[in-house]
């Protein structure tokens, strides 16, 4: 759901043929893994015991009992708070954040897929060359939010924001708020 679609291939309008769920499906409560297929795949290796037809897979917490009690738990609150639906609004408010964050001095480029983003800091806007790696503006930058309430991690010095797609409207406005003021106050003491 983080893309604003179920699946990441619906933005593109791919039908695969498999398809390979983990992690999320629990709500990230305990680990389970699926596959998914093709009704024709499927029946590719339907039969009795004694023509082999065997589709040899498995992922390591395929079938855990818990797992799938968890899975359904967490769908069923997909469902019913209407996650999807909501996914417009904040999709919408972040991508308004980040064209003001594009604006910054020590922002080369403010990216997003749904609510999957990465704000990259470098050092000189007009030829987005980076800072030394050794001086972790990254990590500083994300140092500097956990006082004002918010945890994020870099990759490198691109700070990445993945808000879990139930985090509520006013959180997710104070979220952008912290990035935007640390963003502008405080990147000349970091960098």
């Amino acid at each position: 759901g983080r893309t604003g679609t179920m699946f990441a291939c619906e933005q593109e309008a791919v039908r695969p043929d498999l398809m390979c769920l983990a992690k999320g499906i629990t709500g990230g409560y305990l680990p389970l893994a699926a596959t998914l297929t093709t009704q024709t795949v499927y029946d590719a290796f339907l039969g009795t015991g004694d023509i082999y037809k065997t589709f040899y897979h498995g992922h390591t917490y395929t079938g855990n009992a818990l797992g799938c009690a968890a899975a359904v738990a967490s769908l069923d609150l997909f469902e019913q708070n209407r996650i999807l639906e909501s996914l417009p609004e904040k999709i919408d408010l972040i991508a308004s954040a980040f064209e003001r964050f594009a604006k910054l001095p020590y922002v080369g480029d403010a990216r997003q897929c749904g609510l999957m983003c990465g704000i990259e800091l470098v050092q000189d806007k007009a030829t987005r060359q980076p800072f030394d790696y050794r001086r972790k503006v990254g990590a500083s930058v994300c140092a500097a939010m956990r006082p004002k309430g918010a945890m994020l991690r870099p990759l490198g010095d691109v700070v990445v924001l993945m808000p879990p797609p139930a985090m509520d409207v006013p959180t997710l406005k104070r979220l952008l708020e912290i990035i935007e003021e640390t963003l502008e106050n405080d990147m000349n003491d970091l960098k």
